[in-house]
């Protein structure tokens, strides 16, 4: 009757080699030697490796700095600004002229400050996009997307590096551990029918 144990104890070793093989990924964290075998976990072993990799691919693949720019300059996400920058105009010219420029702000009527304001949004739309391509220009040669990457992954401690992988492949590794379990089973299943039918 022991026998019929086989699959679930096969199922139970393809589950928990599995198991193991996924910690193993992660853990030890540290180089532990054991029997004169070093262990380590992969992850951390090759954290400066993955890093690097992993700049590398959001750089080239993932995240162009061209691309960041050319949504900046993107005439809607300007036309976006025009409130904000016309609620300051309207503010400046109806409550700080006056506090900054009492004397003067006697002597300018709302029709003129309307005209200020108006005169002021188009340099400032006119002026906006010329600011922007400056500024990016600069920064373009100044931001490094694969050195931000890769120094920012390479600081990571073990155990977040772990939570954010882990967070991303749960469900996989999970997949990984139940297929080796039912790999197990019909494994074992095999070898009761083979041993059943020498016998």
């Amino acid at each position: 009757m022991l026998i019929y144990l086989i699959p679930f104890i096969s199922a139970f070793i393809g589950w928990f080699t599995n198991w193991i093989a996924i910690k193993m990924l992660f853990h030890p964290k540290e180089p532990k030697r054991i029997l004169g075998i070093t262990f380590h976990g992969i992850f951390p072993k090759r954290q400066k490796q993955f890093a690097k990799k992993l700049g590398l691919v959001v750089a080239n693949e993932l995240l162009h700095f061209d691309e960041i720019i050319a949504r900046i300059r993107d005439p809607k996400n300007l036309s976006d600004l025009t409130p904000f920058i016309d609620k300051h105009i309207d503010e400046f010219l109806h409550v700080k002229l006056k506090e900054k420029l009492p004397v003067i702000s006697m002597f300018v009527s709302d029709g003129m400050i309307q005209k200020i304001k108006e005169g002021l949004l188009e340099e400032i739309e006119a002026l906006l996009p010329q600011i922007i391509d400056q500024f990016t220009g600069k920064l373009s040669g100044t931001v490094d997307v694969e050195k931000i990457v890769t120094e920012k992954v390479e600081n990571f401690s073990s155990n977040k590096l772990e939570d954010i992988l882990v967070s991303i492949m749960s469900k996989e590794f999970r997949f990984v551990e139940i297929i080796g379990g039912v790999l197990g089973f019909i494994i074992g299943l095999l070898q009761v029918v083979l041993t059943l039918i020498s016998t």
